[in-house]
């Protein structure tokens, strides 16, 4: 299976790093903002997530699929939203200290150049951000993929 998604899009990862798991107290608060950021995305699809991947350990990783970067920066900036009290919080009670850290890189996608396949997997990634279809014919190489889209 490969994804088609005919927009320009943006790859966000976001993340943090649990440095000192003792201190439990200063990491947890910072843990718990993103579920409730990611539910209120996840419910509210016209603020612009596509979808979202989440790994966990000692440094967290969620990868998001946005429908574009302003709406991106309108989510971070929304007063009224999670993510404005949450990095208040962070900004306050853990930025001067090294127990945890957060980390973010924003990737500007052009419509035609991603691709993507995926072989005995459930939806993932790209896949559930966009179209799944069969990777047969041109579709069924990585440069079929891309030159398929220009």
């Amino acid at each position: 299976m490969t994804s088609l998604i005919d927009d320009d899009f943006v790859v966000f990862l976001i993340g943090m790093r649990i440095n000192q798991p003792w201190k439990i107290w200063k990491w947890f608060p910072v843990f718990v903002s993103m579920p409730r950021m990611l539910k209120e995305l996840s419910l509210n699809r016209n603020l612009g997530l596509k979808s979202y991947e989440l790994w966990m350990g000692r440094t967290i990783l969620v990868l998001q699929y946005w429908d574009s970067h302003e709406k991106l920066m309108n989510y971070a900036h929304d007063k009224e939203a999670e993510h404005v009290p949450a990095w208040k919080a962070f900004n306050k009670k853990v930025a001067n200290n090294d127990c945890v850290g957060i980390w973010h890189e924003t990737y500007l996608v052009q419509s035609g150049h991603s691709e993507c396949v995926y072989v005995h997997m459930p939806a993932f990634g790209l896949g559930k951000a966009g179209e799944l279809i069969s990777a047969s014919g041109k579709l069924r190489t990585a440069r079929g993929r891309i030159e398929s889209r220009k």
